[in-house]
């Protein structure tokens, strides 16, 4: 994500111009975009003109500038965009001002969001402009029989390709079906890190045969054991591995070292609290060191969707007064659906509050 300008606009609304520079970037923004906000942006719109009234037609799409005051918005990971929708404040043809629109955000796209900005929402777009020098990495897992390629995002695991076929010994070319077929996945998408793991052997043998077709690809690869394939595989490797120092600066791997210290904590009756009220009792008391929320619990909360008794932008606003750190989980991940069956929100304490 890239900031173009941010400007103090008074009464404590802020304006940010933003291009989002990926499809990591374009969900962070729904995260922080609320009912309220002002979105300024550039779009497709249908417009019929007096002389064209009295004909049947509905008008000619034409190009423009829109202030729109935001109700919804929503990330669209598979067409790759953000729709924003509301009511339309400003736009050339006063006519159609205070009927609705969408704004279709995509990449590359400059959108202008004014707001009240909280504490939480300005450490997302700080994270993602951050996030611009973190490397891409892919996880491919591989056993007997079958592989699975995965690329790790800010908002979860992308499934990129399921493959079959044999990887038995003693069967010649067939042998080397499943291998070809990963090598040509591999070569089409563009990351910086390839960790490559699995169980046994399979995966040797499958870098040993990429490396005979593509030595610089074969460069990127890492090998790491698991005992599991597919989306377990890539869970085992994010809690640790070879990989540990890389996968561990990626926002997923963050998330699950966290999740996992909660748990840990839980196990032992260590300094932790879980579920809303536990939660506000303990930032009350200004134990709180990380708190951790999921942003679809967030975003519910905001939106008076939740179903919570505690207002979640004051115990937001308690832990930042008390320095303490705040972690937003994905709720497109594991991590985040473990820690739903929290509560959906979750503190690791300084000290023990009773």
């Amino acid at each position: 994500m890239r900031i173009q300008t941010r400007e103090i606009i008074g009464g404590g609304s802020e304006k940010i111009v933003i291009v989002p520079e990926s499809l990591d970037d374009l969900w962070h923004l729904q995260f922080v975009l609320e009912p309220g906000d002002i979105v300024i942006g550039k779009t497709t719109r249908r417009v019929r003109r007096k002389e064209e009234i009295s004909r049947e037609t509905s008008g000619q799409r034409e190009y423009m500038r829109v202030v729109i005051e935001n109700e919804t918005s929503e990330f669209h990971k598979f067409s790759n965009r953000l729709r924003i929708s509301g009511v339309l404040t400003e736009c050339p043809y006063e006519e159609q001002l205070g009927t609705y629109h969408t704004l279709n955000v995509e990449i590359f796209d400059t959108v202008s969001i004014q707001k009240k900005w909280k504490f939480d929402q300005i450490q997302r777009i700080e994270e993602a402009v951050a996030a611009r020098d973190s490397p891409d990495i892919l996880v491919a897992t591989i056993e007997e029989g079958a592989a699975f390629v995965q690329t790790i995002n800010q908002y979860g695991i992308s499934n990129r390709a399921n493959l079959s076929g044999s990887t038995g010994k003693g069967e010649g070319s067939d042998r080397t079906d499943i291998f070809e077929e990963l090598l040509t996945v591999l070569t089409h998408i563009e990351v910086d890190i390839i960790v490559l793991a699995g169980p046994g052997f399979t995966k040797e043998n499958a870098l040993e045969y990429i490396k005979s077709r593509d030595s610089e690809l074969a460069q990127k690869i890492i090998l790491i054991e698991t005992s599991s394939v597919g989306e377990r595989g890539v869970q085992e490797v994010l809690a640790g591995g070879n990989a540990k120092d890389i996968i561990v600066k990626t926002r997923i791997g963050k998330e699950t070292q966290v999740v996992d210290e909660i748990k840990k904590r839980i196990k032992v009756s260590g300094l932790v609290a879980y579920g809303p009220e536990e939660v506000q009792i303990a930032a009350e008391y200004g134990s709180i060191e990380n708190l951790v929320i999921v942003d679809g619990e967030l975003q519910e909360e905001r939106e008076g969707r939740n179903l919570w008794k505690v207002d979640a932008d004051e115990i937001i606003e308690m832990v930042e007064q008390k320095g303490g750190k705040i972690t937003i989980l994905s709720k497109e991940y594991g991590p985040g659906g473990e820690l739903n069956g929290l509560g959906g929100i979750a503190a690791l304490l300084r000290f023990r509050v009773n």
